[in-house]
């Protein structure tokens, strides 16, 4: 990775959010307060899913593989800028990561964030026929249809991961190694390379149009057709039930994939700005947390299993 006497960077520094001490103190709150929040909700929708009978249905299943992505996407960023927040605040030392450390933080955020997108698209589909094909709902999502589709959303996140984990980690980082970020996040490691990053730049463009916008065009179609549906349903109470159904997944694409084309799929500047790190908060943080406080108020279902649960 290098040419002469250069060496390879070993380990990156993190200049986080905010380099206020009292600023840190109140990150540190907030953060820890979502980080448990995600943990607890997403573990209690697994936990829920996994005991309640009722629950044994497509969607759940599907909401099941969400949480569990949604859990490795918290474990893999927040508590080490947990640790850095009550680092940099006590001034023992910099907020450090190694560079093997900065490398399974990519995979698994890269792992799980573009599994998210693809099971986001596979549940909009669940949706589609459960509304415009009621009668044959049965037959089309049967159990081996659903692990088949849930393994082909690890599959392509997997390779996703695969080929921008490839390109940034394969760059030569020697010399700069201070990252503007919180975390290690692709965009803001490419900026340190002592190469050309063009390459580098242009396949996490076309994987994020990939991962984003093909599953994106299969949610939007899914929900025109659903959409078209309920306008020719003459039961206002079937069309009350259709937008419960379908509110809280609508919801969950709005945030997520809002979020993500933003962070993704546009050029990639020389600076991190405090824009940047917002949005990218609100992707890597708060949709984790997110998700199963919208399911969990929306889903009659999941009210009555944590009901069970609470009583036994």
């Amino acid at each position: 990775m290098g040419e002469g006497n250069q060496t390879s960077v070993a380990e990156f520094i993190l200049l986080g959010l905010s380099q206020d001490p009292k600023i840190q103190i109140l990150l540190f709150c907030v953060f820890l307060t979502i980080y448990l929040l995600s943990m607890f909700g997403n573990l209690l929708i697994i936990i829920l899913i996994q005991t309640d009978s009722r629950l044994h249905t497509p969607m759940y299943f599907f909401l099941k593989n969400l949480s569990f992505a949604d859990l490795c996407f918290s474990i893999s960023i927040v508590p080490q800028m947990l640790v850095h927040f009550l680092v940099n605040n006590n001034n023992k030392k910099r907020n450090t990561i190694s560079f093997a450390g900065c490398s399974l933080q990519i995979i698994v955020f890269l792992l799980a964030g573009c599994t998210e997108c693809a099971l986001l698209a596979v549940m909009s589909y669940d949706r589609y026929v459960a509304v415009c094909k009621p009668l044959h709902y049965s037959t089309v999502m049967t159990q081996r249809v659903c692990v088949q589709l849930v393994i082909v959303s690890w599959i392509s996140g997997a390779f996703v991961c695969s080929v921008d984990s490839a390109f940034t980690l394969r760059l030569p980082y020697q010399g700069q190694n201070i990252i503007n970020h919180y975390f290690c996040e692709p965009p803001a490691l490419l900026k340190l390379a002592s190469a050309d990053t063009y390459k580098a730049e242009m396949a996490l463009f076309s994987m994020g149009v990939i991962m984003l916008l093909a599953p994106l065009s299969l949610i939007l179609v899914s929900y025109w057709h659903i959409i078209s549906t309920v306008i020719q349903m003459q039961s206002g109470e079937g069309k009350l039930k259709v937008f419960s159904t379908c509110g809280s997944h609508l919801t969950l694409v709005v945030l997520y994939y809002g979020s993500g084309i933003v962070a993704y799929t546009r050029p990639n500047s020389k600076t991190m700005s405090k824009k940047d790190q917002v949005i990218s908060v609100f992707f890597s943080v708060m949709t984790s947390m997110l998700n199963p406080i919208i399911y969990s108020l929306r889903s009659k279902d999941v009210k009555g299993a944590l009901r069970n649960l609470v009583r036994r």
